[in-house]
């Protein structure tokens, strides 16, 4: 671990899936960040979740359907687990990782619970609209 660094822990979620039965699906388990740890200006710069506004989706549902345009929708699995981090983050081995003592993770992608993945996750989104030829 670097000196003066400040490792957030993490902690592991556990999930059952259930049929409509009330039978076993799958089980599910998610690795979440203790991001309520981070300080502002020492952690982290900048947060950012991007937020519409219920009458502007109203006016474009209305101009779309006046025009008769094609409506999809579209739902990204896994959202916060897609951004890059622009920031160095450490994060302390989650239980059942065998690690030396004084050994970190370095967090390259967000994680949930993260302070800064939605605005990891909107910057990437933004430069694939880019690319894509969007302005």
């Amino acid at each position: 671990m670097p000196p003066g660094t400040n490792p957030i822990s993490c902690k592991w979620i556990y999930k059952i899936k259930t049929k409509s039965d009330g039978s076993v699906e799958r089980y599910k388990t998610r690795l979440i960040v203790r991001g309520f740890t981070q300080e502002y200006d020492i952690d982290y710069k900048e947060i950012f979740a991007s937020m519409a506004k219920m009458i502007y989706i109203r006016i474009l549902i209305v101009l779309i359907a006046a025009r008769r345009w094609p409506l999809y929708q579209m739902d990204v699995k896994n959202t916060f687990l897609n951004g890059d981090l622009s920031e160095v983050v450490y994060m302390q081995p989650p239980t059942g990782v065998s690690a030396s003592p004084g050994h970190v993770c370095r967090l390259r992608q967000a994680l949930y619970g993260l302070k800064m993945a939605p605005c990891a996750w909107y910057a990437r989104f933004r430069l694939s609209l880019l690319s894509a030829g969007y302005t």
